[in-house]
């Protein structure tokens, strides 16, 4: 059976066979009991994706994108009346900034360069001087570089100093770690299409329950206010029309993850497809962008090769049956970007590297 083209984008990604047959199902109205237990199956796997979250966080869903759920998360719990700290080593960071600036809610931005880690002493000093600063929201796998920021010495410090944590996890929730407990983790943001190989249309936030329920929302947006949905989705309702077949296909995706072995098996497979990558291409002369142990499971950065641009090597690449991606901003003439989440198998990674080979005359 000939293989589909192989999304290495960072999401959406190649869906199984199984997962695409989920968005064919009959329809269902959102009204109805089907959809009622639908929606109860999907929350409850997604709290249990990490064992750490299933007993004090309920998931919240939402139909949109991955930047819809963190957008909504921020709306809703960065307070209006004091400042959220962002801190940005990256696109997602600084979009963070925006959308509270956007959302009339005061930021606090402490930023580092796209290829450096994030700025732990900084985020220290502003944090021990502004009493004001009740929240910290950071990105947990900034796709920019593809690095995995390391999250346990500012969610240590957030502890510490009684600072509610914000993670934008989209591209990492259900392969790399979370720990809720120790990082005093208020609200995770994520969504079906990316580590959970769903497709996209649905996101979601993890919050914590006692605030769902006892908090008092901070929206200052309709669609965007998690608490409205969980005052719904809590008794099977939602307050809008659901994207129905896509959280069909979550419902399947989130099963294929429980029986592939959850998040460290999901890991350990993407460690394995992306370490042949890296090596291969590092043989090829293509080194990463960044350090390869900065790197996260699912997404590698590359510094294009010598005299090849970024749209001739996409094409290329696309002539036989691969998308790769482009870099961001000051970053998009020097650098590409291979993602490994999704229905990719050694065959895939086989043929991928063999086209690299074939480009560059190896």
């Amino acid at each position: 059976m000939k293989r589909p083209t192989i999304l290495l984008n960072p999401g959406p990604v190649t869906l199984t066979e199984r997962v695409r047959q989920a968005l064919v199902r009959e329809d269902i109205c959102h009204r109805e009991p089907e959809f009622v237990a639908l929606l109860a199956d999907v929350r409850a796997r997604l709290a249990r994706v990490y064992a750490a979250a299933d007993e004090g966080y309920e998931a919240v869903i939402v139909s949109g994108s991955g930047t819809c759920a963190v957008e909504a998360m921020l709306s809703s719990f960065a307070p209006g009346d004091g400042k959220t700290l962002v801190v940005a080593n990256g696109v997602y960071g600084e979009r963070m900034a925006t959308m509270l600036t956007v959302a009339g809610k005061e930021p606090v931005l402490v930023r580092a360069e796209w290829l450096d880690e994030m700025n732990l002493r900084e985020v220290e000093r502003v944090l021990e001087g502004d009493a004001s600063i009740s929240h910290v929201a950071l990105v947990h796998n900034e796709t920019t570089s593809g690095r995995l920021n390391d999250l346990a010495p500012f969610g240590a410090l957030c502890k510490r100093l009684g600072r509610a944590l914000l993670i934008d996890a989209v591209s990492s929730f259900g392969a790399e770690e979370l720990s809720f407990a120790d990082w005093n983790v208020a609200a995770v943001a994520a969504t079906a299409n990316k580590c959970l190989h769903g497709a996209p249309g649905i996101s979601f936030v993890l919050a914590r329950r006692d605030e769902l329920e006892t908090g008092a929302s901070r929206a200052g947006s309709l669609y965007l206010d998690l608490f409205r949905y969980h005052a719904q989705q809590v008794t099977g309702s939602s307050p809008f029309t659901s994207a129905v077949h896509v959280l069909a296909a979550l419902d399947e995706a989130l099963i294929e993850l429980e029986e592939a072995g959850g998040v460290e098996q999901r890991r350990a497979r993407y460690q394995t497809l992306a370490e042949r990558v890296r090596t291969s291409l590092d043989e090829l002369g293509i080194p990463t962008l960044i350090d390869r142990g900065s790197l996260s499971s699912m997404i590698s950065s590359f510094r294009l090769p010598d005299g090849c641009t970024y749209a001739e090597l996409h094409d290329a690449l696309r002539e036989r049956g691969f998308v790769i991606y482009a870099g961001q901003g000051a970053l998009s003439d020097s650098m590409f970007r291979i993602a490994n989440m999704g229905d990719i198998t050694d065959g895939d990674v086989d043929r991928l590297i063999a086209a690299f080979r074939e480009l560059l005359g190896r």
